[in-house]
């Protein structure tokens, strides 16, 4: 037992070494890159983006979740018909890239998205022939190994992107970096791992065991994409490129905690609670309570942050052109809150083979945002879409308890604790502010 503590503090300690990493380089890079090109071209991109992203998730049928979990995840069969059904799938996703694209230039009212869709979504293609040994050593939590692996990538990917937009400031230096990103991570995860070595292979029973556990994992996936993405397939409609874009700078900032927390989850808490899912569910859900509290602890410090000095962050570090971004991450951050709070434990229905519930979350998160963001736009303009925006991750923290209720692992009484502190840790930090002469928050909408 202790040595399974020791690589879980070992692996959440390598964890955070790469996500600060790569949060500093991509702060530095996007200050520079701010200065060098447009606020429109951010959010061309962040569309682009999206969009990708969506038919990555509208596609996800779980194989890295299902090598992770699976007794046979170290399996040669297993791992090439995961692979297999990888390939295929990039290939796919490349494909539905292409079928996309005129119907989406047609919608924004934009040609350039006619060649950026299939030019971009290359990278979908290219990461489908990624090795499964990126999943393995998740599985074997090996996380050194995949930190030194990502932050290299990361300076690789964010210094082509900076050179080529010092010497032509167009969208293709933000497409470049991610190209070359994409391929070198392809050809280096071969090499990661010599006991796989990945060919082309169909196991039936290989196929049936990730596909059951897919099902939901699709719908999951596919819900979650919407649910965390159409504020800007909404917002790209109701703002111009270049407010979006702004947006999208708030945006970088205020998903901070939740991908640092991502990271956790994925590559910490799923492999441990994996190995731990046939404890007494009580005897788990102490476990989880005892080590979430000093997660919580610190999140509760990221999101203060964010919320009583995120504006002055964005007006020290960003020319005039990006100033709105300081209220609307002012706002964005405190609602962050509810999302944390459940990302925090669901990872735990993910083990235990119950999904469900985030996709129904996510599901009422999507009809909450489509119904209330054109309406919050049309009474306050702006700032109605984004606390819209902010306030869209109660329903899934309401679906997300209401299964872990039922599944045993409630935490109610721990979040109401952690809020509390939340709260306090906030008025602190805000009366601070206030006697050193810096004001309140949101002062610039005011």
């Amino acid at each position: 037992m202790s040595s399974i503590k020791t690589i879980a503090i070992k692996g959440t300690i390598w964890t955070l070494i790469a996500y600060g990493g790569n949060q500093t380089l991509r702060l530095v890079s996007n200050i520079i890159l701010t200065r060098l090109l447009v606020p429109e071209l951010f959010g061309l991109m962040a569309l682009v983006n999206t969009f990708i992203y969506g038919l990555n998730l509208f596609s996800d049928i779980g194989i890295r979740p299902s090598i992770i979990r699976s007794s046979r995840g170290d399996d040669p069969k297993f791992l090439n018909t995961a692979w297999t059904l990888q390939v295929i799938r990039g290939i796919g996703l490349w494909l539905a890239c292409c079928t996309i694209a005129w119907p989406v230039a047609k919608f924004y009212q934009d040609s350039q998205f006619i060649w950026l869709l299939p030019v971009v979504g290359l990278t979908t293609m290219i990461s489908g022939f990624n090795s499964t040994s990126l999943a393995t050593l998740n599985r074997k939590m090996e996380i050194s190994k995949l930190t030194k692996f990502e932050v290299s990538l990361k300076v690789l990917s964010l210094t082509i992107t900076i050179i080529w937009a010092y010497f032509q400031k167009s969208i293709f230096a933000l497409i470049a970096g991610n190209l070359v990103s994409s391929l070198i991570t392809m050809i280096g995860s071969h090499r990661l791992d010599s006991t796989v070595s990945n060919r082309f292979a169909w196991d039936h029973e290989s196929l049936k065991e990730i596909t059951s556990f897919g099902r939901w994992i699709f719908v999951s996936t596919a819900m979650t994409f919407l649910a965390n993405q159409s504020d800007r397939l909404i917002m790209g409609k109701l703002l111009s490129l270049e407010l979006l874009g702004v947006y999208t700078i708030a945006l970088t900032f205020a998903f901070l905690p939740r991908q640092v927390l991502g990271a956790i989850s994925g590559k910490i808490i799923l492999p441990l609670i994996s190995q731990h899912q046939n404890l007494p569910r009580e005897e788990l859900r102490k476990k989880i309570l005892k080590k979430r509290w000093f997660l919580l602890m610190g999140l509760a410090g990221i999101i203060t942050i964010l919320f009583v000095g995120g504006d002055l962050i964005i007006l020290t570090l960003y020319d005039v052109r990006y100033h709105d971004a300081a209220w609307m991450l002012t706002i964005l951050g405190i609602g962050l809150w509810p999302m944390l709070l459940h990302m925090s434990i669901n990872q735990t229905l993910f083990a235990i083979g119950k999904p469900s519930y985030l996709a129904i979350g996510s599901s009422i998160k999507v009809l909450c945002m489509f119904i209330f963001i054109p309406i919050g736009h049309s009474l306050l303009g702006t700032l109605g879409a984004i606390i819209v925006v902010a306030l869209n991750d109660i329903p899934s923290y309401i679906s997300v308890n209401y299964g872990l209720w039922k599944e045993g692992f409630l935490t109610i009484k721990q979040d109401f604790q952690a809020t509390i502190f939340l709260i306090g840790l906030i008025s602190t930090c805000m009366m601070l502010r206030y006697l050193l002469g810096y004001g309140l928050p949101l002062s610039q909408i005011m």
